[in-house]
């Protein structure tokens, strides 16, 4: 895959690939902090450490074909989401 608007890889990165799992041809580095962190129910598959807190090690879903069309389908909703959220409040 080239780079664009969709996709960018850095093989460059120490990192890379940082998440195992994913053909290194189509390794998606364009959301390398997760827009979806934030969520609980984010649609990848993300753990937790002993402290609670939030794991993304093993998850794959921004990094795959297919990520950048799901991170931002659910970027959508979620500030649909809130547009009415604010719109009921006033």
């Amino acid at each position: 895959m080239s780079n664009s608007h969709r996709f960018f890889c850095n093989r460059d990165c120490k990192y890379f690939p940082c998440h195992k799992g994913v053909d290194p041809e189509e390794f998606n580095c364009l959301f390398c902090f997760c827009p979806l962190y934030f969520l609980e129910d984010c649609g990848g598959n993300p753990g937790r450490t002993s402290e609670g807190i939030k794991d993304c090690t093993g998850c794959t879903v921004p990094h795959s074909p297919g990520g950048y069309e799901h991170v931002m389908a659910r970027l959508r909703r979620e500030f649909d989401r809130l547009r009415e959220q604010g719109k009921e409040a006033g």
